[in-house]
């Protein structure tokens, strides 16, 4: 049975292979972007199957819209897909206010507007699945990544906790962690570095751009392979509430995994001090 999927952030990268992949296996999508130019030059469908509709995700009532706009041309939405978003590197004391407000704009309060809008249509369905794309950034820290982790942090928390809220009306969630994917990510269009230049920082500041930098392109993730798994888990009658992506994601999170334990472990004897007498 073909379905209907919204996927944000589509004009490129990992939502352009998601929206391409949707419509290979007979999907209709609304594709959306700031640019609606852009995300029309990414695709070759038919209007029948294809509407594309401009969106902002930090603006709520462009969300608002663009749902709607879904929802008069194929009267509903089975897949929403979170994927628009960027990422802010660098140190965090080397950056302004209004860089960190831009990017939890985008990479939280954006998820947070088309969710909101986009539930209600679920709810009265009865059916939806959701796939927020965050990163395994999401899943564990680095060094220079603690804003742009924050946000991934929040909407792992965000999508664990709403998993169980709407579970009663048949709308399940699936949280996609990617590792390293041979997308425009490292472009300048896709990452930022924070621009208040602190001298105990250069040396840090140096190591990022010469990690990331040559890594552009060069990524072991393949986006179309990704995006077919992604299609094939929407009609999985009983998805994941976590898919990492990736070798190098797989292998991290493992680390992550271990270290928690560990740290669990040799603090517990402590851990339980805490409990009062009753």
């Amino acid at each position: 049975m073909s379905k209907t999927w919204f996927v944000t952030g589509a004009s490129r990268g990992i939502g352009a292979a998601i929206v391409k992949a949707a419509l290979a296996a007979g999907d209709r999508v609304v594709a959306t972007g700031r640019d609606p130019a852009k995300v029309a030059q990414a695709f070759e469908a038919s209007p029948d199957k294809l509407l594309i509709a401009a969106l902002d995700v930090a603006v709520e009532t462009q969300a608002e819209a663009a749902v709607e706009a879904a929802l008069e041309r194929f009267g509903g939405v089975d897949v929403l897909v979170n994927n628009a978003g960027y990422g802010l590197l660098g140190p965090f004391e080397q950056s302004e206010p209004e860089q960190i407000g831009r990017q939890f704009a985008t990479n939280v309060f954006g998820v947070f507007n088309v969710t909101r809008a986009v539930l209600p249509v679920m709810r009265r369905q009865r059916a939806g699945r959701i796939f927020n794309i965050t990163s395994i950034g999401g899943l564990r820290g680095g060094p220079g990544g603690s804003l742009y982790s924050a946000t991934k942090f929040a909407v792992e928390g965000f999508s664990e906790s709403l998993a169980l809220e709407v579970a009663e009306f048949g709308i399940k969630m699936t949280l996609v962690e990617p590792g390293f994917f041979r997308t425009d990510f490292l472009d300048e269009s896709s990452i930022r570095y924070n621009d208040r230049p602190i001298a105990d920082y250069a040396a840090l500041s140096t190591r990022l751009k010469e990690f990331y930098g040559p890594r552009n392109h060069q990524q072991a993730g393949d986006p179309a392979k990704l995006a077919k798994v992604l299609v094939d888990l929407a009609r999985h009658e009983k998805p994941p509430l976590r898919f990492v992506a990736g070798s190098d994601a797989a292998a991290m999170f493992e680390t992550k995994i271990a270290s928690v334990k560990a740290e669990l472990e040799a603090w517990r004897a402590l851990s339980v001090t805490t409990d009062g007498e009753f």
